[in-house]
């Protein structure tokens, strides 16, 4: 939940029936790896060598076209003072050789800035067009409406794309709302206006946008700036490494640019429009929910909900009693949301509706310590600090319990959640090398937020946020509260009454609305929202000054408080109980995003064995498969297809999602085919008494009795054992028949 940047993701829920063996199945689902040197492999991600030696050829480019221009002076100055030909021809030598030196730079660099260094990867877009056609061709999604042409931003989900998603969400609801115990809601996609209006979403809920100034066409203004940053540095090789280095820290610091400063960009830039070429308005601010209204009179506003969390928020009160009266705990919701995209692109990544899953972790602010921290203390993985993007650096491993205790991530539970996403994902299937975690520089947090981290993993289109953590403070409930009139408070019993000192902030509304007109009530939340430290300190300068300068996060500059607008002061008080705003932190996850870098991660291809055509593959775990076995015939034989239907009837007794074939293909072609939909086992009848039971990945093949297939396959999809141990224990098969 962000005003500024939601998650995008897509649609799918489903029911709590998931089986008690999911987290230890995807635990043992990537043991079986494609032999590398067979296999046609995702792009090469631009590590922190790679972009060193980007940095390093473009410096050597330019020093080589320098020379080349020296060069190719000398020869003409050698030609206008009729030299000799011997020494003319050398000289033209030496600059042939110059030019293909050059030339040999320009291809080092093209690939670099591909991400291809010449081993066989794919660039970015030839692996992203190829998984894209598999994927639609197969039918994991296409876009909606398509005999009508289709409406950008909205994609439907076939077959196996429902199926992956199903096992998606059952594995969130097994790893966070299972284990962590967590109160699971179902809230309605339609809102009305006041809740959105005490969110900040009817005033906030924006991206910057600018119109074609001549057909009035929109555009997503951040999306210019950075597809332009992009094609510099992917296609022009000739631009100097201080220009490239200032493009990417454009990039790095893309999200961190305020309207002024972003249309100062496209102006110094000359970015126009990508269409017609011509100029483009200066960036204003378009909301992006969809308004509709509740009732047929028309006087009940409402809107489409950009998120699931103001139903967990609104309805605090109420779980709150149901965990009796206790804190911590977090309540959990998966459902459908909406976004009035601007310029909905990148397929399933930007679309106008999409699934979210969020939890709503509610703590005491005074005591944001999690017992079950020590399980994720020790966890490395790449972490992002801001100070870091700042710069100029890049993401580094470091252990989750130093950058807690360093303070670079503000709180115990929120470090906890940042861990519980990082198992979560690379369980899931996600390559923990493209995976990171980037906290959020200064102005992208709300002036509210303690602290702000971002999962973001890397897919063909480059860095994807697709999870948020969020430490939001009491913001949300306060601000509900304060709306509605009904407090929405946590309560800790003394066992005897305390004396307290308590700090007391009361702004003056009256002189503050004199002072402030419509900005007022933007001043009086950022004074209300001064910790004790700020409060002291602006007592003191106002009694020694009567006025001092106050920065508002909301308003973007200083305002002048005087010694009438605010009274701060601590009082004693005797209390039997501390009644407190509780602390929100909040994972929030784009599963529709999580998916689509899941089909690119588990995406490769590798050659048919006649070595004629590159084969699709997609490695999923069998957990998260769409399709968990497949059961073949080997001949079109009566005999064979009784022995297909009883194994068959096994496997749906067993509760494993299969698919029989009876075609009369030939074997290599069905294996191809159901590899192309990430099947892991694939089941061969060719006797009535034993039957082959083959791995996707490894192509290795075991024979097994017919009464024992089903259960080997499920003691696998259900993690009680490995491939490597039916490899161990079964007789293998090594049939030439099979031509797979």
């Amino acid at each position: 939940m962000r005003f500024l940047f939601p998650l995008i993701s897509s649609s799918l829920s489903s029911g709590h029936n998931f089986s008690s063996h999911f987290t230890s199945r995807l635990l043992h689902a990537l043991s079986s790896k494609p032999p590398p040197s067979t296999v046609t492999t995702f792009f090469n991600c631009q590590s922190p060598p790679m972009a060193a030696a980007e940095e390093s050829l473009r410096k050597a480019l330019a020093e080589k076209q320098s020379a080349v221009e020296a060069k190719g002076n000398a020869v003409r100055a050698l030609k206008a003072a009729k030299a000799s030909k011997p020494e003319i021809d050398s000289a033209i030598e030496a600059l042939n050789s110059l030019k293909l030196e050059k030339s040999s730079i320009e291809k080092q660099l093209q690939a670099a800035v591909n991400g291809n260094n010449g081993d066989g990867a794919l660039t970015r877009e030839a692996f992203r067009q190829a998984a894209v056609n598999t994927l639609e061709r197969r039918l994991f999604y296409i876009p909606s409406f398509k005999i009508y042409r289709g409406v950008a931003g909205l994609y439907d989900y076939g077959p196996p794309g429902c199926a992956v998603k199903s096992n998606v969400l059952a594995f969130w609801r097994q790893h966070f709302v299972l284990e962590e115990n967590m109160l699971e809601v179902d809230c309605p996609c339609v809102t009305p206006e006041v809740v959105l209006k005490a969110s900040g979403h009817v005033d906030k809920f924006t991206d910057l946008m600018v119109k074609d100034e001549k057909t009035g066409t929109c555009y997503r203004a951040d999306h210019l700036l950075k597809d332009f940053c992009n094609e510099k540095l992917q296609k022009d090789l000739s631009i100097s490494a201080e220009k490239a280095a200032e493009l990417k820290h454009v990039l790095a610091t893309l999200d961190d640019l305020s309207a002024e400063e972003l249309g100062a960009k496209i102006k110094e830039y000359g970015i126009t429009a990508p269409d017609t070429k011509n100029p483009l308005s200066d960036p204003y601010p378009f909301n992006l929910m969809f308004q509709t209204s509740i009732g047929p009179s028309g006087l009940n506003p409402g809107y489409m909900r950009p998120e699931t969390a103001q139903g967990i928020f609104v309805n605090f009160k109420d779980l709150y009693y149901y965990n009796g009266n206790k804190l911590p705990f977090a309540a959990a919701q998966i459902g459908q949301a909406f976004r009035n995209e601007i310029s909905p692109r990148q397929g399933l990544l930007r679309v106008r509706e999409f699934t979210l899953a969020e939890i709503e972790h509610f703590v005491d602010p005074e005591d944001k310590s999690h017992p079950k921290y020590s399980e994720v203390v020790d966890l490395e993985f790449l972490m992002f600090p801001r100070e870091e993007q700042m710069s100029g650096q890049s993401a580094k491993k470091k252990r989750l319990g130093d950058a807690v205790s360093k303070g670079i991530v503000n709180n115990e539970t929120l470090g906890y959640f940042i861990g519980r996403v990082y198992l979560f994902l690379t369980r899931l299937g996600i390559d923990k090398d493209r995976l990171r975690f980037r906290q959020h520089l200064a102005n992208e947090m709300a002036h509210y937020a303690a602290d702000c981290w971002d999962a973001e993993i890397e897919c063909s289109y480059g860095w994807i946020e697709c999870v948020g953590i969020a430490d939001r403070s009491a913001y949300d409930l306060h601000a509900h509260s304060e709306k509605s009139g009904v407090p929405l408070v946590a309560a800790e019993k003394f066992s005897e009454p305390r004396e307290v000192e308590k700090l007391v902030i009361a702004p003056v509304k009256k002189e503050l609305g004199l002072a402030f007109k419509g900005n007022q009530k933007n001043v009086v939340e950022a004074l209300e929202a001064m910790n004790e430290k700020e409060a002291l300190e602006m007592e003191a300068a106002l009694e020694s000054k009567g006025e001092v300068e106050f920065y508002v996060c909301t308003l973007g500059k200083n305002v002048p408080i005087k010694k009438n607008m605010v009274s701060i002061s601590k009082e004693k008080k005797k209390e039997h109980q501390r009644v407190f705003t509780p602390s929100v932190i909040e994972p929030s996850f784009g599963i529709g995003r999580i998916i689509y870098c899941l089909f690119e991660h588990s995406f490769y291809m590798r050659p048919s064995k006649a070595g004629d055509e590159q084969l699709n593959v997609f490695r999923f775990p069998p957990p998260v498969a769409p399709i968990k076995c497949t059961v073949f015939p080997l001949v079109q034989n009566q005999q064979y297809e009784d022995v297909a239907k009883v194994i068959s009837k096994s496997l749906t007794a067993g509760g494993i999602s299969h698919k029989i074939d009876i075609t009369g293909t030939s074997i290599g072609k069905r294996y191809a085919r159901t590899d192309e939909l990430g099947v892991p086992f694939a089941i061969t009848v060719d006797s009535a008494k034993d039957v082959t039971i083959r791995e996707r990945d490894s192509k290795l093949q075991v024979r097994v009795g017919v009464e024992e297939a089903a259960s080997v396959v499920k003691s696998v999809t259900d993690g009680q054992r490995t491939w490597e141990d039916v490899w161990a224990n079964f007789p293998r098969h090594t049939s030439g028949l099979v031509d797979d």
